[in-house]
Order: structure tokens, then sequence, then C-alpha cells
């Protein structure tokens, strides 16, 4: 029986020049989502959803549009938690992204800091169980599933 990895090695193998287009605008729409929550205007951070996206994190009600996710943002800008001047980064490694036509699965670890500019802590850290869709935009990410820890 193949293991996990051997099957990720040996598709990996197989893949074109597409796949490899498509993995690395995925990874560009997750990093481009850690860059804006932090130092971004919300709109350019919005634009990284699909309208009808949904983001669940425990302790947190379910979003369930961009709109809901975007007010979200500007919530935890208004608090001075993360945005402009807050001193916040979100550190977003570890990435493995499978495509599968128009869709695309990533997941990744996660860690959220404060304090950047003076002692920088570690505040939060988990994973990501993200699902991305190509769209006449390009990929956006139309689910986010955070587990903390």
């Amino acid at each position: 029986m193949t293991r996990p990895a051997e099957r990720d090695a040996v598709s990996n193998s197989t893949s074109t020049g597409a796949d490899v287009a498509d993995e690395l605008a995925v990874r560009n729409v997750l990093a481009r989502i850690a860059h804006y929550s932090d130092a971004g205007e919300l709109e350019d951070y919005g634009r990284q959803f699909t309208e009808d996206a949904r983001w669940e994190m425990p302790g947190v009600p379910v979003k369930r549009s961009r709109a809901e996710i975007v007010a979200a943002g500007a919530a935890r800008r208004a608090i001075g938690e993360t945005g402009p001047g807050s001193a916040s980064r979100h550190v977003v490694g570890t990435i493995a992204v499978t495509v599968h036509g128009d869709t695309a699965v990533a997941d990744s670890y996660w860690q959220f800091y404060v304090d950047t500019t003076t002692s920088p802590t570690l505040r939060l850290m988990g994973a990501y169980r993200d699902t991305f869709r190509r769209t006449p935009r390009g990929w956006q990410l139309s689910e986010r599933l955070v587990t903390v820890g």
C-alpha cells in the first residue's frame, strides 16, 4: 500500500506547467490574505475571497460571505488587533497545495504575532484548511477552516 507522502510525491512528479502555475497562484492568494490582514487595505483583503466565502474558527461566529469576512476584519482593526499600525503579523508556512481543475485545497500552519516592533510575541498558532476556486477574477478563497493549537 502506498503511503500518503509517497502518493503526493508521485502525483507531484507528473505536474504540468499549468498545475504549477495554479499552485503558485493559490500560494500567492494565501500570502496576500496574511499581508493585507496586517498592513493592507480592506478592499484588497476582500478581493481575495469569493462572494460566498465561508470562514470557520473555534469560538468565533461563522462568516458566510465576503462581506461578513471583511466586516470581521474591520472590527479587528477598530480595536487595534490587526491592520496598519497594529504591529501584528500573520505568518503562514508549511503549505501543501493540491489543485483539481478549478478548485484547490491548501493545508498550512499559521502563527499570529503581536508587538512586532518591540518584543514580538506569539499570540496564537494553528492550521488552515483552505479551499480555493478559480473565478473570472483568478483564484479566490472560498472556505477557510481554522484550527487553533
